[in-house]
């Protein structure tokens, strides 16, 4: 089939007019009338996703960042970013990707967040002007009150990853109403506090903000950006249940399988 059927129900679920206006999406390399027959998600196009990619005969990558956050300044193949350009025009791989459009879409990116974390009962944390039932972020309830700790912890597990960085007063208060901003939220917890949160999970957490944080007495908890991975296997059973209500003849779509997490924990 065509790329523009599948863009097109991507860009029903995650609304173009949602996008930050600064922000980078939809094609990014490629054609909409490409027929294609393999479709791979990704949370972030590297050099090493396309390599797996034109391994696995890929022609469509759906990626959540974009492959383009500043505009490349020459075609010089000796840069590891043009040459990967170079690779999926070569292997006539289209890329597309919805980024904010897709974090402020209704069971979008921080609904699928906010299941995760046990987050029920939730609406926007931003409300988007022209859609209340759409924006950024999520605010909700865990079914029970837990301590900070083991809250924590549990997130810890759930992404995978070593250590979860903590910001609190307290770590044996007890919370039950989060917020859930994915990616880089942290300038929001203000936000979060005067809409009765009692805690905020998301990632970038700069050092100073931490600070006002802990005088602002509130909790926000940094699982790493990277827990944005989520979306890999989420698009993958979007696409599936679309393939069979729609009844496209897509021969597969599967997750990368690349770890593209840019930081090492020693």
């Amino acid at each position: 089939m065509k790329a523009q059927k599948l863009i097109t129900a991507i860009e029903e679920l995650a609304p173009l007019n949602l996008a930050w206006e600064r922000d980078v999406v939809g094609i990014q390399v490629g054609s909409s009338q490409q027929d294609i027959h393999r479709v791979m998600t990704t949370l972030d196009v590297r050099p090493e996703v396309v390599a797996e990619a034109i391994e696995k005969h890929v022609d469509f990558i759906f990626s959540h960042h974009p492959l383009m956050f500043h505009a490349a300044k020459n075609l010089d193949l000796e840069d590891p970013q043009n040459q990967m350009y170079a690779d999926l025009l070569k292997n006539n791989i289209t890329v597309y990707s919805a980024h904010t459009n897709l974090d402020a879409a209704k069971d979008g990116m921080n609904d699928w967040l906010a299941e995760a974390l046990g987050i029920k009962n939730t609406k926007p944390l931003l409300p988007d002007k022209g859609d209340p039932n759409s924006g950024l972020g999520r605010i909700g309830e865990l079914d029970h009150p837990i301590s900070v700790q083991k809250y924590a912890q549990s997130i810890r597990e759930l992404f995978n990853v070593k250590a979860v960085r903590v910001i609190a007063n307290d770590l044996k208060r007890s919370i039950q109403k989060i917020a859930v901003i994915g990616g880089d939220g942290g300038s929001e917890y203000l936000v979060a506090q005067q809409s009765g949160a009692d805690a905020l999970i998301t990632a970038n957490l700069y050092y100073h903000t931490g600070h006002d944080v802990l005088s602002h007495d509130f909790i926000v908890i940094d699982p790493d950006h990277h827990m944005e991975s989520i979306v890999k296997d989420q698009m993958v059973k979007q696409i599936k249940r679309w393939q069979q209500t729609k009844k496209w003849d897509l021969v597969d779509v599967f997750s990368s399988q690349v770890n593209t997490d840019p930081y090492t924990y020693i």
